[in-house]
């Protein structure tokens, strides 16, 4: 029994949409989920006899609408367990300088939580060990960390 062209396009919406719902099911990443909105509704027009202006025209815009609406907040629902390392409980904390850092020499250490880090200035100005700083920032396994003003009151939770 041979095909004709609109049997053909709705095959091939059907195949499209099992492609698409296949590849979702394995990767389970939100990647192809929106394509296969977007044939389905493809697939709808094709056997409701649209033309195939039509079930391009609707494939593209249903994609695109999911893509751009839904896409975001299924994001957000599914990465909304951020939890912090204890590095990044580091940042912003006050610590002790332990060794005197020079960013020219490559050296200095701080200590933060009982922890010994390796130190880098922020500004890029020698610090005196025995001397408070605050961190700024970590990259990979050092911290940039700036003087605290003399005077200033301790935060909390310090070395």
């Amino acid at each position: 029994m041979p095909f004709d062209a609109e049997s053909m396009q709705k095959l091939v919406w059907l195949v499209l949409l099992l492609i698409f719902a296949a590849s979702e099911a394995a990767t389970v990443g939100l990647t192809s989920i929106w394509f296969a909105a977007g044939a389905l509704a493809a697939l709808i027009a094709a056997l409701l006899g649209g033309a195939l202006w039509i079930q391009i025209t609707l494939f593209l815009a249903v994609t695109l609408l999911c893509l751009a609406a839904v896409r975001p907040l299924a994001k957000k629902h599914l990465n909304s367990r951020v939890e912090r390392t204890n590095a990044d409980r580091a940042i912003g904390q006050e610590a002790l300088v332990t060794e005197a850092i020079d960013n020219i020499q490559g050296r200095g250490a701080v200590i933060i939580h009982g922890v010994t880090w390796t130190a880098r200035s922020q500004d890029g100005l020698p610090i005196p060990d025995g001397t408070m700083v605050r961190v700024l920032r970590i990259e990979g396994v050092k911290v940039f960390v700036e003087r605290v003003p003399a005077g200033a009151a301790p935060k909390p939770e310090t070395w």
